[in-house]
């Protein structure tokens, strides 16, 4: 049997040459191209990442259809694109320069593919809330307000929320007392906590308009939504304070 043999012109001994057999001018011209690339690419301005280009959702009847019966699932991955937008492959985008017209427009379809999640509520709150930036901070708790009445007994936990920022954040006490009425007087379900409810009684006590607070107080005893003489005790001697300062 015949045995294969290396042609003595490609032995494998001679098959890679070593690096000094290559031409110096060879090696400096190599050297000249690995410098220009690595200049051409340190030279190059980054990336730039629009805020703009978060483009408008699509409406809920495409969503709908897309989603054929199941919207859970679709709502889920629109609501991720929606919260990795500012981070996109080497750019991260802060919140403070997204359209929060479209924020809150997609804020709105997700909310509205499906009514049972509270996951659009959060990021409005805790996310896009959370720029140093008032009319952006506004837009998010106008938004929370505005679908609040669609659900009170499961999205009062985000209204409370928001009349904190206003109050502490916003420094509008105003605002703050018009969410937290909205609370009192819609939020009424057994899982609605007393706070919640009596927050506005608190917020008025603190404007001095101590009787508006009492009558508010008197519609939450008619209603029975305070039944703990403790809370009774501490909401009456929070009353009185503006009135002996």
């Amino acid at each position: 049997m015949n045995r294969l043999r290396w042609p003595s012109r490609l032995a494998p001994d001679q098959v890679q040459r070593p690096w000094q057999a290559v031409p110096p001018t060879v090696r400096m011209a190599l050297a000249v191209a690995l410098c220009a690339q690595l200049a051409t690419h340190a030279l190059m301005p980054a990336p730039l990442a629009r805020a703009e280009d978060l483009a408008d959702p699509p409406s809920v009847a495409t969503m709908q259809a897309a989603a054929l019966g199941d919207r859970t699932p679709l709502a889920q991955l629109a609501t991720l694109y929606l919260q990795s937008f500012d981070n996109q492959p080497g750019i991260s985008i802060p919140f403070a320069e997204l359209d929060y017209g479209k924020v809150v427009r997609w804020l709105s379809m997700l909310s509205d593919l499906d009514p049972d999640s509270q996951y659009p509520f959060l990021l409005a709150a805790h996310v896009y809330a959370s720029v140093p930036d008032p009319t952006r901070q506004r837009a998010m708790l106008a938004f929370i307000h505005e679908r609040f009445a669609a659900d009170p007994s499961r999205r009062w936990r985000w209204l409370a929320h928001a009349a904190i920022v206003a109050r502490h954040r916003l420094g509008d006490l105003p605002l703050a007392i018009r969410y937290a009425r909205a609370i009192t007087e819609h939020a009424t379900g057994p899982s609605v906590p007393g706070w919640a409810r009596q927050m506005s009684v608190l917020l008025l006590a603190d404007t001095g308009e101590t009787e508006a607070a009492k009558i508010l107080l008197g519609g939450l005893l008619q209603a029975g939504s305070v039944t703990d003489p403790a809370e009774l005790r501490f909401l009456l001697e929070r009353l009185e304070r503006p009135a002996a300062r």
